[in-house]
């Protein structure tokens, strides 16, 4: 199967795109307020997102920044499974989607 040639992030709460791919929900909950169909995404997953313990370690805190983006992707190196099925379901485009 063909990998993504694009990988994009975007809000949930913005609207879909017709260049928009295989749209990926990757959160730990359910956007509040929101239902399945404003959400548009092809999928949910939840363990793509931060660890609980690392939201709450960065607090929305821009000089966090840098470091949380490497111990996020230090989170997804220990556990490749979850990006890999995102990988093998999407061709072409990704948005992932996020609160």
């Amino acid at each position: 199967m063909q990998r993504p040639t694009r990988i994009q992030c975007k809000r949930v709460y913005d609207a879909r795109d017709d260049s928009d791919g295989y749209r990926a929900l990757v959160d730990r909950a359910w956007p509040r307020g929101m239902k399945k169909e404003q959400v548009a995404a092809n999928n949910w997953f939840r363990q793509l997102a931060p660890s609980t313990a690392l939201r709450k370690w960065f607090g929305h805190d821009p000089q966090r920044w840098e470091e949380f983006q490497r111990r996020y992707h230090e989170e997804l190196d220990a556990n490749p499974d979850p990006i890999d099925a995102l990988l093998d379901a999407a061709a072409g485009c990704v948005v992932m989607v996020f609160t």
